[in-house]
């Protein structure tokens, strides 16, 4: 090639339009790569507009140490994602899009009139203005071909997609980024289908598994046995009733303690909420190692336990329990049939007994809700299959980011973050590996 000849612009193939699928794209497009970004579905960030629909909550105002803290044992993974691209800078982006946001009173993050769509409006109206491709209906079916190869080299990449139209092999591109999400909500792209493809060329996968996620629940009967589920009378009564200004407190399968104040809901089945999702990752892990967890739930964590006792040990006369636990203390609704529903009599009998109950009602954990039920979801690409560009070790010119990759985090801004943080990491890494074509040369 002559010193006055240009290069070929070089193209990246984005498949998955999530936030992290999203970023990386604005990412590569932004440093001249022509990108094409391909989806399953008929519209992108679909999961974005529906964590938006009580209120987008972009990323959390703690500070950095704390912050990273969240993703447990991934921290030394995530945290340098966080420190290219942390909540500073979300809501600098978030800014450049013409999306004002605040803080709120938990240190939340959230657009100013909390809505997501607008961003992701202006998002799309700028990465098309910038050259980015859109095919929807793409659902991506693997490689037609072995990848990869172990050239250092930008490799050549044939991917099979099934569209309406029948199957369709894209042609060739330099690098390209997965953004295919987890295992939960596949109703709306994020299938893990993708586990099986990626395997079969040699990239670790971790099992893909619930978080942020409910919990089914077991009752001890007379006999000291745990029954599944909660008693017909609870469920047709309280089905859907808030459980609030509680605390839970329970142990990881490491022995580490948790302990945390919120709210909750009860289901049908079970628990789901905040305050559960906060400790769903111990509470899975326990579960698989020793077939169930126990929760303990404080009803009355503003109150020490020597005003509980003493206020239970009060005369009651004539009152019904029901009544002076009500009256002494407020415990009443779905509060107080927890007690008789998770309680033996001679407990609820004993006000020696009944009041450190109070403080610490034992609740019995069997099972996560479906994976397809989770908020988001763990396990995925294990780091150590990564370079530390983001690339494929197995698979040359591949980057990975976003939710398919390990990790988790509780809800809060935490999840968002994330993922287009590692979004931003995929980018950067596909350019790195373009390096060569991108030295374009002028006439």
């Amino acid at each position: 090639m002559s010193d006055g000849e240009t290069k070929a612009v070089p193209r990246a193939i984005v498949i998955g339009g999530g936030p992290a699928g999203l970023m990386a794209a604005q990412t590569l497009v932004q440093a001249g790569v022509t990108v094409d970004l391909f989806d399953a579905i008929p519209s992108v960030g679909r999961k974005l507009l529906l964590a938006g629909k009580g209120g987008l909550n972009l990323s959390h105002a703690e500070p950095a140490l704390a912050f990273a803290a969240r993703y447990g044992g991934r921290r030394a993974a995530i945290e340098p994602l966080l420190t290219a691209f942390g909540a500073d800078a979300v809501r600098a982006w978030a800014q450049g899009l013409g999306i004002e946001t605040f803080v709120g009173s938990s240190g939340r993050i959230f657009p100013r009139d909390l809505k997501a769509a607008p961003l992701l409006r202006a998002w799309l109206q700028r990465l098309r203005a910038q050259g980015v491709r859109f095919h929807m209906r793409h659902r991506w079916l693997g490689f037609a071909a072995a990848a990869g190869g172990g050239s250092p080299a930008p490799v050549r990449l044939p991917l099979r997609f099934a569209t309406p139209q029948g199957e369709h092999l894209a042609d060739t591109a330099d690098a390209v980024v997965l953004a295919l999400g987890g295992g939960s909500w596949p109703q709306l792209g994020s299938t893990g289908a993708w586990v099986p493809w990626l395997r079969e060329q040699g990239v670790d996968v971790a099992p893909l598994q619930p978080a942020n996620c409910g919990f089914d629940v077991a009752r001890v009967d007379a006999s000291g046995a745990l029954q599944p589920g909660w008693t017909p009378l609870l469920r047709s009564r309280f089905a859907g009733a808030a459980l609030k200004n509680i605390s839970l407190r329970c142990d990881g399968p490491d022995g580490a303690p948790f302990q945390q104040a919120g709210e909750c809901v009860v289901t049908a089945g079970g628990v789901e909420g905040s305050l559960i999702y906060a400790a769903a990752a111990r509470l899975r892990d326990t579960i698989a190692l020793h077939g169930r967890a126990v929760a303990f739930i404080d009803l009355l964590p503003a109150h020490p336990t020597a005003t509980v006792q003493a206020e239970v040990a009060r005369p009651r006369g004539s009152r019904s329990l029901a009544t002076h636990l009500k009256s002494r203390l407020g415990i009443d609704g779905v509060k107080a049939a927890l007690l008789y529903e998770l309680l033996p009599r001679e407990v609820l009998a004993d006000p020696l007994r009944l009041a450190p109950a109070l403080k610490a009602l034992p609740l019995h954990l069997i099972a996560p809700r479906p994976l397809a039920e989770a908020i988001s979801s763990a396990g995925g690409v294990r780091f150590e299959a990564l370079e530390g560009s983001g690339m494929l070790r197995a698979l040359p010119g591949v980057f990975c980011a976003g939710e398919m990759l390990d990790w988790e985090a509780p809800t809060g801004g935490y999840l968002l973050t994330a993922c287009l943080a590692s979004g931003l990491a995929a980018g950067r890494g596909a350019l790195a590996f373009l390096q060569p074509a991108q030295a374009m040369k002028t006439p």
